[in-house]
């Protein structure tokens, strides 16, 4: 098992993505982590990146090859939300969580190809929701662009499966996370009626996903969806 392989976590200064990397350093790979603010955590390599602007991830993309190696894992997870009913939605809403969430997806992973061409080796995950599938009210932006990833992973496996590189989806239900800890109890409750599981995950029960997809076990999967949520989405 391979595990000082390069890793690079986009979004990886909270939630998520920082126990994400925090699992690759707790594996043995050599891991960075992009963030506009912030930093990741104790033994990653922080780089600042802006996923909407090309020639920042390249910039981060150089800095990261420069110090630690070509990227041979990508878990593209930076995102964001501005959730609103569609009639109230601006164009900014939607154009802006669809360029970060799935434009940056788009950049990220067109810059880590390169390397992973060369090295006719690469594993890619990209973090979705469950709200890509089940959709959500008031999410019609940023489950779009969620459900966007599934055709993403779906396509590059079909260009880039005989290089010895995988592409799959990670799509996280209800996580501990510093969002769902700031709504209200009673919302909380609600959300938990509706999970089979009767609980939110742990980041840290999506990140043990995420590195089982990087690692050699799963070199066989490729384009797969694979839900962490509970039961809440049944796998759609």
């Amino acid at each position: 098992m391979a595990t000082d392989r390069v890793v690079l976590v986009t979004g990886g200064n909270r939630g998520i993505g920082f126990a994400i990397a925090e699992r690759f350093i707790a594996e043995g790979y050599k891991v960075a982590v992009t963030a506009r603010s912030g930093e990741g955590p104790a033994g990653s390599l922080t780089v600042r990146a802006e996923v909407t602007d090309a020639a920042s991830v390249d910039a981060a993309f150089t800095e990261v090859e420069a110090k630690l190696g070509p990227v041979e894992v990508l878990v593209a997870n930076a995102g964001i939300t501005k959730d609103t009913l569609l009639m109230r939605m601006s164009e900014d809403d939607f154009d802006s969580v669809v360029d970060t969430n799935l434009g940056g997806t788009f950049r990220v992973v067109k810059r880590a190809s390169k390397g992973m061409l060369r090295a006719r080796f690469g594993r890619i995950v990209l973090i979705s929701s469950v709200v890509g599938l089940y959709g959500s009210a008031g999410q019609v932006n940023y489950s779009a662009s969620k459900s966007g990833l599934v055709g993403f992973a779906r396509s590059l496996t079909r260009e880039l499966g005989a290089r010895g590189i995988t592409t799959n989806v990670v799509a996280p239900g209800f996580i501990e996370t510093d969002m769902t800890a700031a709504l209200p109890e009673a919302t909380q409750a609600e959300y938990k009626r509706n999970i089979p599981a009767g609980r939110f995950a742990s980041p840290d029960e999506v990140a043990g996903v995420v590195a089982w997809l990087a690692g050699d076990d799963a070199a066989y999967i490729s384009g797969a969806v694979i839900p962490v949520d509970g039961g809440l989405g049944m796998g759609h």
